[in-house]
């Protein structure tokens, strides 16, 4: 995934399928120590990754191409034609604001004139480049700050193991030493799954016997992080929604628990969305920023759904630095969030 390290500008690298774990340590180290830096990304690598983002987006760019062509086939953009448009972008997940935006762009430059499918789908993604740009934020890893911790939040079912297996593979593989910490402790197959995938990367399990309290369970992994030197933790979590009155308090008490070690921790609050759940995505962004301040967000499963275009409306509206993209299984699947990438992959152009 290549997610950046504020460290001499160094990019970590790539690896796994869904769910591993990680994490650093080191009390005081002011100093940094010397660590390996990552093989660049090759131009074949490169064209690899934007070949399955395109192939990923197929079923979002289809939806769209296949409206806008029967919108804008030997037709004059006039007023029919704009509310169409919007209809079209708010069905696919983009949201009532970008849509309008949208509507509202075209009107100004090209209105009562004749315009091609190619020039509508061109002037959208350009529109949803501007929208999706400030948020694109490599997740940056400051490892003045041992173990940098991780906390990964979202529903379950939404990828978080399998996102924190691809992480802990990639950072493993750029020289990094990683624990991770399996906290959803009432739910005995994401405790197995996360200590299946730390035997696969190589990355130590803090576990506990189920029904454990979690932020106990994060505390003694935090300890171990640090008495093993380690460069960065991975904490899994609960996702728990129907009980949120429960699962807040649990993550509120993971994050004071965390600070009793280290008080800036944890350094990252990472919310997975599952693409296919399109609009609920909204309403769990609002719910994890309202319970533990997400730092970041990683959108998963963008292969499987034509929904993909709820990443724009969520970018619109919170405004949180969205990290990473997931189109496949494996951990080169997972990779930094591109603007121009994703946009053009929408609505089914040319990268």
């Amino acid at each position: 995934m290549r997610f950046r390290r504020r460290r001499e500008g160094a990019e970590p690298t790539d690896g796994i399928a869904e769910d591993a774990e990680s994490l650093p340590s080191s009390e005081e180290s002011p100093v940094e120590e010397a660590q390996p830096e990552p093989a660049p990304e090759s131009a074949e690598e490169r064209r690899g990754w934007l070949s399955r983002l395109r192939a990923g987006m197929a079923h979002s760019s289809a939806r769209l191409t296949q409206g806008i062509n029967t919108i804008f086939t030997r037709r004059r953009l006039d007023d029919e034609a704009l509310l169409e448009l919007e209809e079209l972008l708010i069905a696919s997940d983009m949201g009532i604001g970008v849509a309008g935006e949208v509507a509202e762009t075209l009107r100004k430059t090209r209105f009562n004139q004749e315009v091609s499918p190619e020039e509508v789908r061109g002037a959208l993604a350009e529109e949803v480049i501007r929208l999706v740009e400030p948020v694109m934020k490599p997740l940056r890893l400051d490892l003045t700050k041992r173990p940098f911790v991780i906390l990964v939040v979202g529903v379950n079912g939404s990828g978080k193991t399998t996102t924190i297996a691809k992480l802990a593979k990639q950072y493993r593989d750029d020289g990094q030493k990683v624990v991770l910490a399996a906290g959803d402790t009432f739910r005995a197959a994401a405790v197995e799954q996360l200590q299946i995938w730390g035997e696969r990367t190589g990355c130590p399990v803090v576990m506990r016997p189920q029904g454990s309290d979690a932020a106990g369970l994060a505390y003694d992994a935090m300890i171990e992080a640090r008495a093993q030197d380690s460069d960065i933790l991975l904490i899994d979590t609960a996702g728990r929604l129907h009980n949120r009155a429960n699962l807040m308090a649990e993550l509120q008490k993971i994050v004071r628990v965390l600070k009793k070690v280290d008080p800036q921790a944890p350094h990252s609050v990472l919310l997975v969305l599952d693409a296919t759940t399109g609009q609920n995505a909204h309403a769990q962004a609002e719910i994890f920023r309202e319970m533990v301040g997400v730092t970041g967000i990683v959108m998963t499963k963008l292969d499987g759904t034509a929904r993909g275009g709820v990443l724009v409306s969520l970018a619109e509206k919170y405004g949180i630095p969205i990290h990473a993209i997931g189109v496949g299984e494996t951990a080169d699947d997972l990779r930094p969030f591109e603007a121009r990438a994703y946009a053009r992959s929408l609505v089914g152009l040319d990268l």
